[in-house]
């Protein structure tokens, strides 16, 4: 199955498994982006790429309901659910898009994804970087909540085996389990370091990882 496959063909459940299949749901989430938001100039429009069912952006709208939002996915019917989360939200906007391929129209102040970067080629990143940074004002923010390796094979390991006993024992149903490996096959993590290093060398003037839990990280990155 295609990506877009894949992720239609969870929709519906998509939300409702997130915490089982995030064990740092919360901090991952809600606490970094609180972090991000009480440290930066409230942002007059917000991109987020891969955005699924809307579930980064909503959190980004608790804490900037002033902002413009653009949500894009290749998923139509993830995007369906995310437009009933917003429905009556005139300031949020979806759009079926290939990021990999084009961005929206216009520049950004913040450009944010959550869980989708990571199903890219390091190549297919750092090109995906470079257009971003293009798309943001001196001062504007790249914030990528992903998916990471942890940069050797052996402490990968850990990581992967630890994740999935988490999973295991979290009550997720055997067909829940069976997607969730289907999925895997798509990923092509890179480390932490690897990514800053590739945002580094598309000019971007400070990055962080801001928070980071095994697989789960975020890493910030300024113009």
């Amino acid at each position: 199955m295609t990506i877009e496959e894949q992720f239609n063909l969870i929709a519906q459940e998509y939300d409702g498994n997130r915490r089982k299949f995030i064990p740092c749901f919360d901090d991952f989430y809600e606490s970094t982006t609180k972090l991000i938001v009480a440290n930066i100039d409230t942002p007059r429009r917000v991109l987020d790429l891969g955005a699924g069912t809307g579930l980064l952006s909503y959190y980004w709208y608790k804490e900037c309901p002033s902002a413009e939002y653009v949500l894009v996915d290749i998923a139509d019917e993830m995007l369906e659910i995310s437009k009933k989360r917003f429905a009556g939200i005139d300031r949020v906007q979806h759009k079926v898009l290939d990021y990999t391929r084009e961005l929206p129209e216009g520049n950004f102040d913040a450009i944010i994804s959550a869980l989708s970067i990571h199903h890219l080629e390091d190549a297919q990143k750092e090109e995906l970087f470079k257009r971003i940074y293009n798309k943001l004002p001196a001062g504007g923010v790249l914030a990528n909540y992903d998916q990471f390796c942890a940069g050797t094979a052996n402490m990968n390991k850990w990581f992967d085996l630890y994740w999935e006993q988490q999973l295991l024992a979290s009550g997720l149903t055997e067909r829940d389990i069976e997607l969730w490996k289907e999925r895997r096959k798509l990923d092509k993590e890179c480390s932490v370091e690897a990514q800053m290093e590739m945002l580094y060398r598309c000019n971007f003037s400070e990055i962080k990882c801001l928070y980071s839990y095994h697989k789960f990280s975020v890493i910030v990155a300024i113009r």
